[in-house]
């Protein structure tokens, strides 16, 4: 769905919804202070209805309430929806997007067809205007989002109307940037949504040679005899028992131009994780559909890198195959050499996707790039130590890195925290018969994942994101809907887009 632009008053609106806003510390001072902008023109317009229901205390502002009043042809809408923004200090785009989620959400149980609503956040809480326009985009947009789409049903259109004329290029801005951004991250959620034997490799393939040929971007989609050609062992392990072949795929942004910043995005695509001849209980064995949540995030960071044309080399690499068990499957005990030469003895085949991210790491050597950033979702572990829908676990190799990838994370909300990188977990993933094992155990297993990683990640640069228990979730919470998340796509956009800074 677009949304559209007007210059106006809202209340003036003849759309059968309209949604303004108010902080709770408006509403307190309520007695001797009216409400101003959008909800004062309004309410003056409404005859002193708001002032009424917030003396009467119906209406406080307080963040998430989502109060309906109706005109009754006092003006030309049908009803109108008071958002709550709750207190002004503190108040950030990530509740902007929360307010915009909360009212839409509203006014789509009220059957509402035609919506006009204020931009969150671009008056008296001082927010950037392009920035809370985009907020106030991605909440509305996200929060409506559903994996079965009914084209004739719901909300119909969505109009953001601005009566300063001095704003609307900041407005156009954050239209277009935040269309852009909910376009990437619903293509993650669609891709993780799927069922593992529609979303197969060859699906994840199509879906990246679709936004190559929309964005003039370069790709890449090797099988295993390609494979084989560059030495993939790790990657080909995985996919011996895969029924569904396997799809190395790689999507080049700006690939012609090395005189740009070169960022290269790697992300896990197991389609489907069984794990193999370890295998996993089968209760709740559904969900390893979303093994592949690092690839969707990749996918739909580069829809979004190719709508906004982002100033940057940006590479996706997504290797991807199922984890089956076969008799032709890798089996624990086995010794396999990566790409790079150096050889892992198979502890559990359940530790696959490590094996897979180790050929991509080293595949995106040869970009000479200058940071490295993988997501996967990798270990029980890290949902363990940050609990589920929390947070991802974040390693890097440089402080600055880090630190930019905190920073959009908070902008976000899709957060992310610090984990150690130690050299000494090096110790646990020794092994007799090989350079290293896949498996360091239980014990530490978020952090011996990634210090394996770090054998095949030879740059300056690298951060590895274990984003286990963020792809999906099992009930609505505001713009987040149930299923696939499509955690990692807003971040790594937000996180490009501030690269130079």
């Amino acid at each position: 769905m677009n949304i559209q632009l007007k210059t106006g008053s809202i209340q003036d609106s003849t759309a059968d919804t309209i949604i303004v806003n108010l902080f709770k510390d408006v509403a307190d001072a309520a007695e001797t202070t009216a409400p101003s902008g959008a909800v004062g023109a309004v309410d003056q317009a409404l005859n002193g209805a708001i002032r009424e229901l917030i003396a009467s205390g119906d209406l406080t502002g307080k963040a998430g309430e989502v109060t309906v009043l109706y005109p009754r042809g006092v003006i030309a809408a049908k009803r109108v929806l008071v958002a709550g923004m709750g207190k002004q200090d503190g108040f950030n785009v990530e509740a902007v997007r929360q307010t915009a989620a909360a009212a839409i959400l509203r006014a789509r149980e009220l059957n509402a067809k035609e919506v006009v609503t204020i931009v969150h956040g671009a008056g008296n809480a001082g927010l950037p205007v392009a920035a809370a326009t985009q907020a106030t985009v991605e909440g509305t947009l996200l929060a409506l989002y559903t994996y079965e789409k009914k084209e004739d049903e719901g909300i119909q259109s969505i109009t953001i109307v601005e009566i300063d004329e001095a704003k609307v290029a900041e407005i156009e801005q954050g239209i277009g940037v935040g269309t852009a951004v909910v376009a990437g991250a619903t293509l993650a959620r669609d891709l993780v949504n799927l069922p593992p034997n529609i979303a197969t490799p060859k699906k994840m393939a199509q879906t990246a040679t679709q936004i190559a040929e929309d964005h003039n971007m370069a790709l890449l989609v090797g099988g295993r005899k390609w494979a084989a050609k560059h030495n993939m062992g790790a990657f080909l392990a995985v996919a011996q028992g895969a029924g569904f072949p396997p799809k190395f795929i790689v999507m080049e942004h700006n690939g012609h131009r090395e005189d740009l910043p070169t960022i290269v995005l790697v992300g896990k695509g197991i389609t489907f994780d069984t794990g193999g001849i370890s295998i996993k209980p089968s209760d709740r064995m559904g969900l390893m559909k979303s093994d592949m949540g690092g690839a969707a995030a990749v996918l739909g960071a580069m829809k979004t890198v190719g709508m906004l044309n982002l100033p940057l080399r940006v590479i996706g690499i997504t290797p991807c195959t199922e984890n089956m068990p076969d008799a032709n499957a890798y089996r624990p005990a086995d010794v396999i050499t990566a790409s790079n030469g150096k050889t892992i003895e198979i502890i559990s085949t359940d530790a696959e996707g490590r094996m897979v991210l180790a050929d991509a790491l080293v595949y995106a050597k040869k970009y000479e790039p200058d940071a490295v950033i993988d997501l996967a979702t990798l270990t029980g572990s890290c949902v363990v130590a940050l609990g589920a829908g929390m947070a991802a676990g974040l390693f890097s190799t440089t402080d600055d890195l880090r630190d930019k990838l905190l920073s959009a994370g908070q902008v976000t909300q899709e957060r992310l925290w610090p984990l150690p990188l130690w050299d000494d977990y090096q110790k646990a993933i020794e092994s007799d018969v090989a350079d290293m094992k896949n498996s360091g155990g239980r014990m530490g297993g978020v952090a011996t994942s990634a210090i394996f990683l770090k054998q095949f990640a030879d740059f300056d640069n690298w951060a590895h994101l274990d984003i286990a228990g963020m792809a999906l979730t099992e009930k609505q919470q505001g713009y987040v809907t149930r299923g696939g998340t499509g955690f990692g796509a807003r971040l790594l956009v937000e996180f490009l887009r501030h690269w130079s800074e």
